[in-house]
């Protein structure tokens, strides 16, 4: 079976998408085409996103998803009139809030997203400077600043994990590489020097050799790098190190980016600057 949904908003869609994705990855036996249509802010682009979506009824021979956050009332009359099974987000939890909260909601297009209070959106740029800024090991003597550190060996996810922490949620997060430098006589990893000193920030990332030796090789095909060998060993001696020095870790393999950040937030007791958007 193969449904088409629509993500409709009168601003970014990021809201719409986000929701509209997280339900329907509950029905894993329906395929669905996710289509997301942003800033349907006058009745004509209302009236054209219209005739798409009734096309795409005929099309499929079945009513599309339509989820929107559409907060102007003529252009959400609009979309109402198409064909489609409909989920009005606004509508549906702002006016029970309204009623709890004995007052108005403000309606107003693009809220969630928008810079609002100059020191959030400043404390994300900020944020997002630090995790690029302290990539794969760079400027180690900032790590005093660093809120959480990233420990693991190449291509295990530290660069996306730090940069989704910095644009989620403002957490100031550095990554460092496990590499053979860090290796002691006896071929077992040491703990970097750099790192010593902020033990109770390092968060290891380990990841399924066979996984790793895909990724590696999509970068350096048919290298010592991306050897399947090679990659047991750097992950069985980072795993070592871990367990050794008692350092929190996850393993990444069946994890998204948001799955392993939410975890290490929890289990690190880290402070969120401001709510994921």
């Amino acid at each position: 079976m193969t449904r088409t949904a629509f993500f409709i908003s009168d601003g970014t869609g990021i809201t719409a998408e986000s929701l509209g994705r997280s339900l329907l990855a509950q029905f894993e036996n329906v395929e669905i085409r996710m289509i997301t249509k942003p800033y349907i802010d006058s009745v004509d682009k209302a009236r054209a996103l219209a005739e798409v979506i009734e096309a795409t009824a005929v099309h499929d021979g079945e009513q599309p998803i339509i989820i929107d956050t559409i907060v102007d009332e003529k252009i959400r009359e609009v979309i109402r009139g198409a064909i489609g099974f409909k989920i009005d987000i606004f509508s549906t939890f702002l006016a029970p809030l309204e009623q709890e909260l004995e007052t108005h909601s403000s309606y107003t297009v693009g809220r969630t997203h928008s810079i609002g209070k100059d020191e959030v959106y400043m404390d994300r740029i900020h944020s997002v400077h630090f995790a690029l800024d302290n990539d794969d090991g760079a400027h180690t003597h900032q790590y005093g600043k660093a809120d959480v550190i990233l420990i693991g060996v190449s291509r295990c996810g530290k660069t996306p994990t730090s940069l989704y922490l910095a644009l989620q949620f403002g957490i100031r997060a550095a990554n460092y590489p496990l590499t053979e430098d860090d290796l002691d006589e006896d071929g077992s990893l040491r703990l970097p020097r750099a790192l010593a000193a902020h033990r109770h920030k390092l968060f290891g990332l380990t990841i399924d050799a066979r996984r790793l030796a895909a990724i590696r090789h999509e970068r350096r095909p048919n290298s010592r790098y991306s050897s399947m060998d090679q990659c047991v060993q750097e992950v069985g001696q980072a795993e070592g190190l871990y367990r050794q020095k008692h350092i929190p870790f996850i393993d990444t393999t069946r994890f998204s980016v948001e799955e392993i950040s939410t975890r290490m937030i929890a289990e690190m007791g880290l402070t969120r600057r401001f709510s994921p958007r």
